[in-house]
């Protein structure tokens, strides 16, 4: 009897698989009061290379160092493209309603019964609440999926703005994940994390 339910049950990947299929996949477009979001394409390098991946500032707590020229932003936005193709990775460019700017970038990662969130912003637009719109549009797009019942997001242990955010849109803090990423920009040495979440009530 043991050895015939063996047989019968599934491997993990499967059902993990199964579990994924059952979320619906994010809309390619969205709108907060603010913000149009698209998904990153290589039609926009030039744009994100100046106002974005080029700045020092911008990749201060990032796991990548500033693009050197349009084309690592080519090569970066090409990778997006093929994440969306694949469903590995759900990359969005930001842009401002009002006059078409460029603001920044969000991604969602969904893995079995949960997602996690990375975005930075161009640093015109910091202090001014926009981030906040997105991730709060990203986490509950996500807790209305069947099968989501965790949203989750990293950031380094020094990066106050980053988690003032993520206290601001309602995750808690869960502790520090140690030795979790690299930053390149502070340390060839992975550095300590600051770990949030939100989870499914109930």
């Amino acid at each position: 009897m043991a050895d015939r339910r063996a047989r019968q049950r599934r491997p993990l990947s499967d059902q993990l698989a199964r579990l994924e299929l059952v979320n619906a996949a994010p809309e390619r477009t969205w709108e907060t009061s603010r913000l149009l979001a698209k998904p990153a394409a290589v039609a926009d390098a030039q744009v994100v290379f100046d106002d974005y991946a080029s700045d020092p500032a911008v990749a201060k707590y990032m796991t990548w160092t500033p693009h050197r020229s349009v084309d690592d932003t080519k090569e970066f936005l090409s990778r997006c493209e093929r994440a969306w193709i694949e469903g590995s990775a759900f990359p969005w460019s930001l842009w401002y309603k009002q006059d078409g700017a460029f603001v920044g970038l969000i991604e969602v990662r969904v893995r079995a019964c949960a997602a996690d969130l990375g975005y930075a912003l161009a640093r015109r637009w910091w202090r001014q609440g926009l981030m906040s719109e997105a991730v709060t549009a990203m986490v509950e797009w996500a807790l209305a999926q069947p099968t989501i019942y965790r949203v989750w997001a990293t950031c380094d242990v020094d990066n106050a703005a980053s988690a003032r955010l993520l206290e601001r849109v309602g995750m808690e803090r869960e502790g520090v994940l140690r030795r979790w990423l690299v930053h390149p920009n502070l340390s060839a040495a992975p550095r300590d994390c600051l770990c949030y979440s939100i989870v499914k009530a109930g």
